[in-house]
């Protein structure tokens, strides 16, 4: 996770430096009518909208997809097979007894093998299965817990960004104002500029809520199929753990 997010941040500071170099060597780029949308009309774009502010934006999506892609990666690898788990664990409870299944579910990743793990434990030191069926409920907690890790932050960013982008906005209506003061006149000359980059700060804010949102909504989706396979599973261990001993 460190390294995802040093990676990212050191991507992130030389963008914003070669973007602030460029900004200082071209004071006005024009972008050509059939050059279309690419990479580098979105710099230009970026350029214009000032690279001190729009770098605080950049900075939000950084760190939002830093998140993002660290909960994509760890709910992917934490995503199991359930019914073939269970499957394996009654064979090894049929065939070894408790330290068989205790063995396959300790050699199986994913949450939901260690909530079997910590069931077949209980079951092992001579609980009841009362005791067992709390102890996985209080387990499976723990375990939502860890899958939902750091979630909270990308919904901040997610909200985070466009408050940025309008913030920028506000910045650069009151930059075309002072112009209008300053020259005593109003013309499109003297406020275009100033509205040009108010908006631009508002699009790129909304462009980055946007990404991260999607990405936000894969995740939440991923944690709850997760969590419904880790509560079915659960009852499943109940109910091989009572046909066991009986």
């Amino acid at each position: 996770m460190k390294k995802l997010f040093t990676i990212l941040a050191i991507t992130g500071m030389l963008f914003v430096g070669n973007v602030q170099t460029t900004y200082a060597q071209e004071t006005k780029t024009e972008v050509k009518a059939d050059e279309g949308f690419s990479m580098q009309v979105l710099k230009n774009k970026f350029i214009e909208g000032g690279a001190g502010f729009m770098g605080i934006v950049l900075l939000a999506l950084i760190l939002g997809l830093a998140i993002a892609i660290e909960r994509i990666i760890y709910l992917n690898m934490a995503s199991t097979n359930t019914n073939k788990l269970v499957g394996s664990i009654e064979d090894a409870l049929a065939d070894g007894g408790v330290e068989a299944a205790k063995e396959v579910a300790r050699n199986t990743k994913g949450p939901v093998a260690s909530i079997f793990y910590q069931g077949l434990k209980r079951v092992g030191d001579g609980e009841d299965i009362s005791e067992v069926e709390k102890a996985v409920v209080g387990y499976g907690g723990v375990q939502m817990g860890l899958l939902e890790k750091n979630v909270s932050w990308l919904s901040l960013f997610i909200a985070l960004a466009p408050m940025l982008g309008f913030m920028g906005t506000v910045i650069g209506m009151i930059g075309a104002f002072d112009a209008i003061q300053n020259a005593g006149t109003i013309s499109a000359e003297v406020v275009a500029g100033g509205i040009k980059v108010a908006l631009l700060t508002t699009v790129f804010g909304l462009i980055v809520a946007i990404i991260l949102q999607i990405l936000y909504n894969y995740i939440i989706s991923k944690i709850d199929s997760i969590v419904n396979g880790m509560e079915d599973a659960s009852i499943s261990l109940v109910d091989l753990l009572v046909k066991h001993k009986k």
